[in-house]
């Protein structure tokens, strides 16, 4: 374990681990004002600011304009798929070696991210879902995450279109995964990803994993009547249930069912009542308390998508590829931030390290590369704001 006492982590040092994670990755290309190493530096402090580029280069008197950082952007950015390998280099450019000695739970899921314009070129850049925020389009992103307490890297990150099957998205996110050299003990995946390809794919690849089941289809008119199918299960008591999931012209995909009540209180009369969770689950075993515990550690990759939005970049342009640049800068700077901690401020002496937190929160994190951006692309005077 690194002595804590010893060792003093400088904002100048957090700048230039962020630095290193996305500059040699990324390879930016070098301009006459927009050098790579300006560029990043503008994109790094939007990122710690939450703000956008227009926002940051008006403060910064060495820095070129937003017109020429987006312009330099554009002429440099590969396409999306290019992108979205070099920003999964990223994510994991300096992983611990603890990860890569055990198996570990690995959660995806989706984010989504509202958007209020036109497409950028086509309509599958457009994501389709519930209306949120006041719209029903978003630009989509799904993510693989380790959940697992000290270790919440996120590990890979794909681009989602209209259309596209959860079944390749799912395949894509476990792909980078195994790249990475991770070993998967079992996946916990989002009630979006229930379906039948999706347990069919995991199933055949030998993956565990647990996913809430999804009631399709209509209820019975009569409310005497018995239910069937996947309804049923929401009148059984709590206990594990052999089920054969069944498509058109497909072979049945063989789960097991689990059933398991969670009691929650009123926010505000404080009455107690019961839900019951209903769970498909492959090549696990254990109590359905166990079964709902084991999947409540998938709201770790949750706070993985706050955080992200606390680093991410605001944008109104329409390009999809700029749009996933600054996602992946946002989840590379959490990354940053949980290597600080594994690295330096977590106690390794037990089987399970020991977080302080406390040390070095993500917004400080972020403040400290501001603070070097600006040093660096400013006069030292003071802000201001001329009148005309």
């Amino acid at each position: 374990m690194r002595s804590r006492k010893n060792d003093t982590i400088t904002s100048e040092h957090v700048h230039g681990i962020a630095r290193r994670w996305l500059l040699n990755q990324l390879s930016f290309q070098q301009g006459y004002k927009c050098t790579a190493p300006v560029l990043l530096n503008i994109l790094l402090l939007a990122a710690a600011r939450a703000t956008s580029i227009f926002d940051v280069c008006r403060d910064l008197v060495k820095a070129p304009s937003a017109h020429a950082v987006l312009d330099a952007l554009e002429a440099t950015l590969p396409d999306a798929v290019t992108l979205e390998k070099r920003l999964n280099q990223s994510l994991c450019a300096d992983l611990p070696r603890a990860l890569r000695r055990r198996k570990w739970a690995v959660a995806i899921d989706l984010t989504l991210i509202p958007y209020y314009g036109k497409p950028h070129e086509t309509e599958e850049e457009i994501y389709r879902s519930q209306p949120k925020s006041g719209t029903s389009n978003f630009h989509s992103y799904a993510t693989a995450c380790v959940i697992h307490q000290g270790f919440r890297y996120t590990l890979g990150l794909v681009r989602v279109t209209r259309g596209e099957k959860m079944e390749s998205v799912v395949k894509r996110l476990l792909r980078i995964v195994r790249d990475r050299g991770v070993k998967i003990a079992y996946t916990l995946l989002d009630r979006g990803f229930f379906t039948f390809n999706v347990m069919q794919y995991l199933k055949r690849a030998g993956y565990p994993f647990v996913i809430p089941v999804v009631m399709r289809g209509r209820k019975k008119k009569d409310s005497k009547a018995t239910e069937t199918g996947l309804r049923q299960f929401k009148t059984k008591r709590n206990g594990c249930y052999p089920y054969k999931l069944v498509a058109k012209k497909k072979a049945g995909v063989n789960i097991d069912i689990y059933v398991a009540s969670k009691r929650y209180e009123h926010k505000k009369t404080g009455k107690l009542f019961f839900k019951k969770l209903v769970f498909a689950v492959s090549r696990l075993k254990g109590l359905p308390k166990e079964i709902r515990e084991q999947y409540r550690k998938r709201f770790g990759i949750e706070s993985s998508y706050r955080q992200m939005n606390q680093a991410r970049i605001r944008t109104c342009a329409r390009d999809p590829v700029l749009r996933l640049l600054f996602v992946g800068i946002a989840l590379v700077l959490r990354n940053v931030w949980v290597w600080l901690h594994y690295t330096y401020f977590a106690e390794k002496d037990g089987p399970e390290p020991t977080l302080h937190l406390e040390m070095l929160r993500l917004k400080r994190m972020l403040r400290w590369i501001a603070q070097i951006v600006e040093r660096t692309l400013h006069t030292g005077d003071l802000f201001c704001v001329d009148i005309e």
